[in-house]
């Protein structure tokens, strides 16, 4: 499966308008990244959140929240938001925003 084009038009807006975000096709699907740290991004319909270890814990008591898991072993400070958890165009921004802060908050990424 491929990763849902419809989610990326509607987070591309959001990120693009900021300072050293790049994106790049990655583990199947799409990531955005912030001074060459990953910040947030697309697998399968799934929206790819980073944030602090403790904010994703956090995160986790949340309805349509997972961990992020791809390859059997669990992510830590990576959660998954299933559809329902992003439909809504106000709680899409602010998974963004909560993952474009913890991103931009790393030392930059050498090239």
């Amino acid at each position: 499966m491929s990763y849902n084009e419809t989610l990326l038009e509607r987070m591309r807006p959001y990120l693009e308008i900021r300072p050293a975000v790049s994106e790049k096709k990655m583990f199947g699907g799409i990531g955005f990244l912030v001074n060459g740290n990953m910040c947030c991004g697309i697998w399968q319909d799934l929206l790819v959140i980073r944030l602090s270890k403790e904010d994703a814990n956090e995160a986790l008591d949340q309805p349509h929240i997972r961990p992020m898991d791809i390859t059997g072993k669990p992510m830590r400070g990576w959660i998954f938001v299933e559809p329902a958890g992003y439909k809504d165009p106000d709680d899409l921004v602010s998974w963004i925003e909560r993952a474009y802060a913890f991103a931009a908050s790393l030392p930059p990424k050498s090239k």
